[in-house]
């Protein structure tokens, strides 16, 4: 089931995957002006007429002796969809486990385990207010659905370009993370990574400082010869 899915995404077959993304961008479009319920009742109405149509031509067909006689829709028929009960305590476990994940996640946010991440959800929920403003969760499930549809296979296609992009995003990130972390830990600046650490700048003697210095240089100069005259005497 999962492949089959994957086959759709990456557009395998490219006719299933068209007739599948028109529907679904169809019937998100029509709920913008159409209940859910009518949605539904219309699309199912439509479908029973069109399959109902197929079965009696091809029952037609097998009586004029012109077919063979097998179902229209036999490979849907045909096709398993059901569950173990292994396999459904593994769903139901997966299930459980992601919501209760989910929850453990918000109550660590909500309550500040930790200040960063609380900030970093408090601002990410600033940006949805203006987003819940521009559009509705529909729009955003009309977009997210031609995403699916089109993102994993311009990936595929463009996978170094990609990459390259996301790692220089990723970098940015990372330093504005970094910063704002020291800043929330009260830390200063980072610290100085060349090998030795910093060097502190020699400052140029002063005028005074350079002058004693000449006048001691020539004090002694001129004490030398007087020393050696003493010890010669």
């Amino acid at each position: 089931m999962a492949s089959k899915v994957m086959d759709l995404i990456y557009w395998k077959d490219t006719e299933r995957s068209g007739m599948v993304l028109t529907a679904l961008v169809v019937g998100l479009l029509s709920l913008f002006q159409l209940s859910i319920i009518s949605v539904v009742s219309t699309v199912s109405l439509a479908v029973m007429c069109f399959t109902i149509s197929v079965r009696i031509y091809y029952h037609f067909l097998h009586i004029l002796s012109w077919g063979d006689g097998e179902h229209p829709f036999k490979s849907y028929l045909d096709l398993d969809i059901s569950l173990s009960g292994e396999q459904a305590d593994i769903y139901m476990q997966k299930a459980i486990v992601l919501a209760l994940s989910a929850v453990d996640a918000l109550r660590r946010l909500f309550f500040v385990e930790n200040l960063f991440e609380s900030l970093k959800f408090l601002f990410l929920m600033y940006l949805v207010t203006y987003l819940g403003g521009l559009c509705n969760g529909l729009t955003i499930l009309i977009i997210s659905v031609i995403a699916l549809f089109s993102l994993p296979l311009f990936y595929e296609r463009r996978q170094e370009q990609v990459d390259g992009f996301i790692g220089k995003i990723q970098a940015q990130i990372d330093s504005v993370k970094d910063f704002l972390r020291r800043l929330t830990q009260g830390g200063g600046p980072p610290p100085d990574m060349t090998p030795g650490g910093a060097k502190p700048k020699t400052q140029p003697p002063a005028d005074g400082a350079a002058d004693t210095g000449n006048l001691k240089k020539r004090a002694t100069t001129f004490c030398v010869p007087r020393l050696c005259l003493v010890s010669r005497g």
